[in-house]
């Protein structure tokens, strides 16, 4: 997951908390609770940066802390919060635009 392109789910909202953000799909209706305000900055950069990594790096992640925000977006992944990008240079907005107009 570290090398690949991810970037948040157009179907979801991020809610800005003292303690991070609420996160919420509207398609699935799941909920989900970002515990860190690093997490938050990682998942609203993924769709700006080349990977992960880049990613967790802009955000500040030391490095020996990756494994366990690995852990933390496989957990978003998991209920489609984040998905894989089809292209390393699709950004979120792209995404959210290009999903916006396709048909259910």
């Amino acid at each position: 997951m570290l090398d690949e392109p991810w970037t948040l789910s157009p179907a979801v909202a991020l809610r800005p908390e003292p303690f991070g953000a609420l996160a919420y799909h509207f398609g699935n209706r799941k909920l989900s609770f970002l515990k860190r305000p690093e997490l938050v900055t990682v998942v609203r950069g993924l769709g700006d940066h080349a990977d992960v990594r880049a990613a967790l790096l802009a955000a500040g992640v030391p490095e020996p802390q990756h494994a366990s925000y690995v852990e933390a977006l496989r957990g978003l992944a998991a209920t489609d919060m984040i998905r894989p990008r089809t292209t390393s240079r699709e950004t979120s907005s792209q995404v959210s635009s290009q999903t916006a107009g396709a048909p259910a």
